[in-house]
């Protein structure tokens, strides 16, 4: 974790409020808005700050479109990413070029396959010389609302709420056989419109999350993001349509960081 102390906190820039409010997202460096889902780079970089030192190791579960690894670049930690994606994974190793920067290494996998997991993890931990990861971060599918590929596999392809908990819980559970103990995670959802009612997806992860793994929650975060890609130039029209009817606009997402005893 980042280290404080009486004589420095002052100049430390991390958020430690549960409300965060943002303005934009980062445009800087390697990060471009080209893939649907992307969470804005603020959030990874506010979390590996506060959870991880330099050198340390940062394991993401649905790499998506790089944001978490060129935030790991920045910040010189260590990356290790899976995606069942092959075509977003050509694009971030294609960005990334020939960086010498961090060891980095991004697996094309179904990340609630348990032997497939366990070999790409294990094997890239050889490679890094390490036992254990030092942080994990996910960002998974919010059900079918996006689909990311034809997959069958792909959580993105799965609209029963029970049915895409259970296969989120065994990607957790996969991936935290590869955390270490006492150390952080954190997953980024939000909640999904489906037949004319709101579905809390968000709770029913971190419910699903205290059930079955021995961990205490740290953090519930509420992020709202002003510059929404899906909604700019058009929020008048947006408000319109929810006056006009019985519903609230999204715009927040929640940041749920648990630490695994």
């Amino acid at each position: 974790m980042v280290q404080i102390t009486k004589d420095t906190w002052r100049e430390v820039d991390l958020n430690v409020d549960s409300l965060w409010i943002i303005d934009e997202r980062d445009k800087s460096g390697k990060h471009a808005n080209v893939y649907h889902g992307n969470f804005i780079p603020q959030i990874p970089n506010q979390l590996i700050r506060r959870y991880t030192k330099e050198g340390d190791t940062v394991l993401e579960l649905f790499s998506g479109g790089g944001t978490t690894l060129f935030e790991c670049e920045i910040l010189k930690r260590n990356y290790i990413g899976f995606d069942i994606n092959k075509e977003i994974i050509k694009y971030v190793k294609e960005k990334m070029g020939d960086s010498k920067e961090i060891k980095y290494s991004i697996c094309e996998c179904d990340v609630t396959d348990e032997v497939s997991f366990n070999k790409e993890a294990s094997s890239v931990c050889r490679e890094f010389a390490v036992e254990k990861v030092d942080f994990i971060i996910a960002h998974p599918p919010y059900l079918d609302i996006v689909k990311f590929t034809q997959d069958k596999r792909d959580l993105s392809q799965i609209s029963n709420l029970q049915l895409f908990i259970e296969k989120f819980v065994q990607a957790m559970n996969n991936g935290l056989a590869f955390l270490a103990k006492g150390k952080y995670f954190a997953i980024v959802a939000g909640d999904v419109y489906k037949k004319s009612e709101v579905v809390p997806l968000a709770f029913n992860i971190m419910n699903a999350i205290k059930q079955n793994f021995d961990v205490k929650m740290k953090g519930i975060i509420i992020k709202n993001i002003e510059g929404n890609k899906g909604k700019l130039g058009t929020q008048d029209i947006w408000k319109y349509r929810a006056l006009m009817s019985d519903y609230f606009l999204f715009k927040h997402e929640y940041i749920f960081v648990f630490k695994q005893m």
